[in-house]
């Protein structure tokens, strides 16, 4: 039994798994990080499984990390901090590493750990009407454990142009970026989602997953090693003054101190 996703297999080995957290625009919990860690474990040891579509329930598909677990952190004592931070790390690495398709279905906005979960998907296809930004640097803080995903996605040069600014920016934008490998109405998100299915159901399940597997080995190493730096720094800038700044002026809805009036 989960509380924050749901997962349905159909008679052809497709697996849904949707962020169920809808009042909350799917915000990324410690359990909702917990459950898609196992559910990507599960699903990748399940020969009846073919193809995995990963989506959101609601208006949004992931608004990035927990408001109440974001503010837990500035209470936390630093090895909190980290291991809170590499729940997130190791669930897109889970994600990451499956071995079978993977294909975002983005039915809404994806902000911060959204754009990570967007950047692990094989193939991702939203609608036309979607917003999506890397917000962590308004806040003080960094986009860290998502990074590796975010710039093997992207490429360094697209990702220099969104990385640090915060702003946000629409489909069209996305897909030239990397992120999204097409835009469509709302009304046809299913048959966008489905044409990258079909093809999967008639592949070797075994070859799949080998050339996705070599397909990792070729582009950018993601690795303990990465995946710890990436900790240590998003760890290092929780004990900012920067960080206590701008997480504090977002719950006190006020200017951080660095914002023009």
């Amino acid at each position: 039994m989960t509380e924050a996703i749901t997962l349905d297999v159909d008679d052809r080995g497709v697996a849904t798994l949707t962020l169920n957290r809808s009042d909350k625009h799917n915000a990324l919990s410690a359990v909702m990080l917990a459950e898609l860690t196992q559910a990507a474990a599960d699903l990748g040891a399940d020969d009846a499984v073919r193809v995995v579509v990963l989506t959101g329930a609601g208006k949004s598909f992931c608004a990035g990390g927990d408001l109440d677990w974001m503010r837990a952190q500035m209470a936390a004592d630093p090895q909190t901090r980290a291991r809170e931070a590499g729940k997130l790390a190791h669930m897109l690495q889970a994600l990451n590493t499956l071995p079978k398709p993977l294909i975002g279905a983005l039915q809404g906005n994806a902000f911060g750990g959204g754009v990570g979960m967007a950047s692990v998907c094989d193939v991702a296809i939203g609608v036309d009407h979607l917003k999506m930004g890397l917000t962590e640097t308004r806040l003080g803080i960094i986009p860290a454990t998502i990074g590796p995903y975010v710039l093997a996605r992207m490429g360094e040069g697209c990702a220099r142009r969104v990385f640090m600014s915060a702003r946000l920016f629409g489909a069209a934008e996305a897909v030239e970026l990397g992120l999204l490998a097409r835009a469509v109405p709302a009304s046809d998100l299913g048959d966008a989602v489905e044409a990258e299915v079909v093809p999967y159901l008639s592949c070797a399940p075994g070859a799949v997953a080998a050339a996705k597997s070599l397909a990792r080995d070729l582009g950018p190493r993601i690795d303990e090693a990465t995946i710890s730096m990436t900790i240590d720094a998003l760890k290092s800038r929780w004990e900012t003054e920067e960080a206590a700044e701008g997480i504090g002026a977002f719950f006190d809805k006020r200017k951080a101190a660095w914002m023009p009036d």
